[in-house]
């Protein structure tokens, strides 16, 4: 078992972050009574999976706590040399991906200065300390992607579950069990997924091959300018433009991405501004307001998104 920690630079809340996931119907994630958020998922390696448990200290002085994880890795079933190899650097790549699914791996400190906008500053009020929390890696984002693709999402989240029961390991965390979604080398074996077109499976076999072949790193698509890293992922089979800037702004964890595909942010922008409900569909409109979040353009339109669910629609 390995232990790692993170110092938050900037405002978070594993709180807000296990009650953001509640909410996020692709997680399927129950809240635990003793506030510990366990996490079960396959490593960036494409082998491994990894089992976490997370909590945070009570902060200190305004600012906030230090946030710990214990986490085990199976490796799966590793070459002698690479179970030789593996200890620290294997550690520290656990510790990235897990810091990337909490959006830890982002210099939050000039966050609280977008308050100046009294929209953002609204949006902190309603949820302090949320940060966007990720899906696992780029990955299963994609994998989500083609799953959910025009079905209804309940619907998805069932069969994407039911994949995760069916293929993936099964994991004893804290008084819990989880599923964790398949790693690519397992996914790429999968002939029948019930719920799942032929098509759909043939597309999540592409998936797990590009991931394998490395075309769905974080680190490498967040390096990229963001228009050239969604070009790449348009070109993966089933991923359209909406899925694209999923799999940049959830999967990698891009914090800077103004989303000109998803229209829920676009109304939720709209109606926060005061602009009208036709600006909704003026994009380059939103896209300017949105340069005003720079460089926490993801993590605002996340708040956006969030204020839209928590909001009843009327008429």
């Amino acid at each position: 078992m390995t232990a790692v920690s993170f110092a938050p630079a900037g405002p978070f809340s594993l709180a807000a972050s296990s009650r953001f996931l509640e909410c996020f119907t692709p997680a399927s994630h129950q809240r635990a009574a003793d506030e510990l958020l366990r996490l079960a998922f396959p490593a960036d390696d494409g082998t491994s999976v990894v089992a976490a448990t997370v909590r945070q200290d009570p902060g200190t002085g305004g600012g906030p706590g230090m946030v710990r994880a214990e986490c085990t890795v199976d490796p799966g079933a590793p070459a002698p040399a690479e179970a030789a190899t593996a200890g620290a650097a294997a550690d520290q790549v656990v510790r990235a991906q897990l810091a990337r699914i909490l959006s830890l791996d982002v210099d939050g400190t000039g966050f609280p200065a977008l308050a100046a906008d009294p929209v953002v500053a609204g949006l902190m009020a309603d949820h302090p300390g949320l940060r966007p929390v990720c899906f696992h890696s780029p990955y299963e984002a994609a994998a989500w992607a083609v799953i959910g693709n025009r079905i209804r999402m309940t619907q998805a989240a069932a069969i994407k579950a039911g994949i995760a029961r069916r293929h993936g390991p099964r994991v004893h965390l804290a008084g819990r069990t989880l599923h964790a979604f398949p790693t690519p080398a397992v996914l790429r074996t999968v002939r029948h997924v019930p719920g799942l077109t032929d098509v759909k499976i043939q597309r999540l076999h592409s998936l797990a091959e590009a991931a394998l072949d490395g075309q769905l790193d974080a680190a490498r698509l967040r390096a990229l300018p963001a228009d050239h890293a969604l070009a790449e992922l348009r070109a993966l089979p089933g991923i359209g433009p909406f899925s694209a800037e999923l799999v940049l702004i959830r999967g990698a964890g891009h914090p800077d991405v103004f989303p000109r595909h998803e229209p829920r942010v676009h109304r939720a922008v709209a109606a926060a501004y005061g602009l009208g409900a036709p600006a909704a569909a003026d994009v380059a409109r939103l896209a300017d307001v949105a340069d005003g979040w720079r460089p926490y353009r993801s993590w605002v339109a996340t708040l956006l998104r969030v204020r839209a669910q928590d909001t009843p629609r009327t008429g």
